[in-house]
């Protein structure tokens, strides 16, 4: 019984360290995967920068409404092209003239939150935020129509 238990051991030391003293280990062929992840991940957010009001450089939004979304937890639902949990934000855009009613409307939904107007799950209120923040978010926001 103790031979069996040495000899499981020392199998299960040799499994654990891969057996094998090459080069080509797979925590660096993980760690080359990862990084061309990351390079193409890069590339896209670059590529995606030109078009979403973010500076190419460090991929941080540039408009202050961006900046200001980028910050709060807009993109738990929102995407800015794409309807995820609640509307797109061109679609928005789309659907909402940008005057100074319009924008202090939408504002006040943002922050006070509402349901209704694009289906049944309703968007949580954000009242941390000041008014001027959100008109500065909204206006952003409406600025996207193409």
């Amino acid at each position: 019984m103790k031979k069996t238990f040495i000899v499981l051991s020392l199998s299960l030391v040799i499994a654990a360290c891969g057996g094998k003293k090459s080069g080509n280990d797979s925590a660096a062929d993980s760690t080359a995967a990862a990084n061309k992840t990351a390079a193409t991940t890069q590339s896209d957010a670059d590529t995606a920068s030109s078009h979403n009001g973010t500076d190419k450089a460090g991929g941080t939004p540039s408009a202050p409404g961006a900046q200001l979304i980028a910050k709060a937890d807009c993109g738990t639902c929102h995407k800015e092209q794409e309807k995820l949990i609640g509307p797109a934000f061109v679609d928005v855009a789309k659907k909402y003239t940008s005057s100074p009613a319009v924008v202090d409307t939408l504002a006040n939904k943002v922050i006070k939150g509402g349901s209704g107007n694009w289906g049944t799950i309703p968007m949580g209120p954000h009242a941390s935020l000041s008014m001027d923040d959100a008109r500065t978010m909204v206006k952003y926001i409406l600025s996207l129509k193409k």
